[in-house]
């Protein structure tokens, strides 16, 4: 393979996409820094936002994509700010269930409104027809790095 083989859309898109992805998140990153909330603050108040109360350790990061010993680190500091309550699990005691907290909710609040400002900055002039057609392309791209890790 030589370096022209790399000027096809085919062979442009992972570079390309890996690349936007690092500087859209530092980018992010950096904003919602400035308002005093750290990666290892809003990454997981904003997953288990989406993903709902009374989801379990385990499967939040999974979500985060971190392990559960890293995750429970990032737990404890978030209990102790009052931004996150772990719960029992009803008939399991091993697990515990997370809850955002109502500080944890208004906390949320302002990741969102940051995370809309700066997605409307960056998507100008690209329309919904256009956004669509990408993110259609994200989710076959996703599909194939599920089937192929569950592959490996």
């Amino acid at each position: 393979m030589n370096n022209k083989d790399f000027t096809t859309p085919r062979r442009r898109v992972g570079f390309r996409l890996v690349g936007l992805s690092r500087r859209w998140r530092h980018l992010l990153d950096t904003r919602l820094a400035a308002a005093g909330l750290s990666d290892a603050v809003w990454a997981p108040l904003f997953h288990l936002s989406r993903l709902g109360d009374g989801i379990s350790q385990s499967e939040l990061a999974a979500a985060i994509g971190i392990d559960g010993s890293s995750l429970v680190r990032l737990l404890d500091m978030l209990v102790a700010q009052e931004l996150v309550e772990r719960q029992p699990h009803p008939t399991d005691r091993r697990i515990k269930l997370l809850n955002l907290t109502p500080k944890g909710r208004t906390t949320v609040q302002s990741i969102r409104k940051r995370l809309v400002v700066l997605e409307d900055e960056l998507l100008v002039g690209l329309d919904d027809a256009t956004l669509e057609t990408l993110l259609s392309a994200f989710d076959v791209i996703d599909q194939r790095i599920a089937a192929l890790h569950d592959q490996s």
